[in-house]
């Protein structure tokens, strides 16, 4: 995983949430209630908008990275799906203020949010119940397993304004202009693709609709996480600013992550 260090207090509770996730996953056999995207979608952002000279390099992969920089930040390794249960501990809302990102997030009934790399849709069943009955969440990812997870909690918990999205590693797979709010929540840090993502996550906003990038503090030694999970945030201003999106600013609200707002220009 990618905790530097993990005190013992937490296994117990690991331990017990993971045997639920995993009775959850048994449900998961079989669904295939999402979107997937096209092969021949003719609104992609890749062939047509390339990245800016030398962002991209390649160099030898570290202990976590994927040996790919951009802008001089090596991508992090994905988390996969086995790891749902890190997603689902019972210690993250008192870690990290979960419930506390969902107010500054100040969603509300009608509105359109997408919610990019969902995994186990931690944040994707709140959000929707905050938009309803009027607004939809488009729940991004790219693994099939937790676009299954995410489908069955769902039906599981009646929540019935949620759109599953199996995506790509360089394409969301949004209609263009269909949302108000992206959140990228801890995953921003491993696309492999962040310049064609966010160009993608772009266009799928509305004019002056605006990015929620939640990311582990970099600045910050104490936060124990892997130094590749986390950014700064002159770093995610650099990669965001390149893909066309405007600094708002930094809410400190939260314990151990920056919550850095964009906006998408309204012209």
């Amino acid at each position: 995983m990618f905790l530097e260090r993990r005190p013992s207090f937490y296994l117990y509770a690991v331990w017990v949430r993971m045997l639920s996730t995993v009775r959850l996953l048994g449900a998961c056999i079989a669904l295939s209630a999402f979107s997937a995207c096209e092969s021949d979608r003719k609104d992609s952002v890749v062939p047509s908008d390339p990245p800016p000279a030398n962002a991209y390099t390649d160099e030898e992969a570290t202990r976590d990275g994927i040996g790919r920089t951009y802008f001089g930040r090596e991508i992090a390794q994905v988390m996969g799906h086995p790891a749902i249960y890190w997603l689902e501990r019972g210690t993250r809302e008192s870690e990290e203020r979960t419930d506390l990102l969902i107010q500054l997030l100040g969603v509300r009934n009608g509105d359109d949010v997408a919610d990019i790399g969902a995994g186990s849709g931690y944040f994707t069943l709140p959000l929707a119940r905050a938009v309803a009955p009027n607004g939809i969440v488009f729940a991004v990812d790219i693994q099939p397993e937790m676009i299954d997870f995410l489908t069955a909690r769902a039906r599981t918990e009646n929540v019935d304004n949620i759109k599953p999205i199996l995506g790509k590693i360089d394409d969301v797979c949004l209609t263009p202009s269909s949302v108000d709010l992206v959140l990228l929540v801890d995953a921003y840090h491993e696309f492999d693709h962040p310049w064609e993502m966010m160009r993608s996550i772009a266009r799928a906003l509305r004019p002056g609709g605006r990015v929620a990038l939640v990311e582990y503090r970099a600045e910050d030694p104490d936060v124990p996480i892997k130094p590749l999970h986390k950014m700064s945030q002159a770093q995610a201003r650099i990669e965001l600013e390149a893909a066309g999106l405007i600094f708002e600013r930094n809410d400190s609200s939260l314990p151990i992550q920056h919550l850095l707002w964009f906006r998408k220009p309204t012209q």
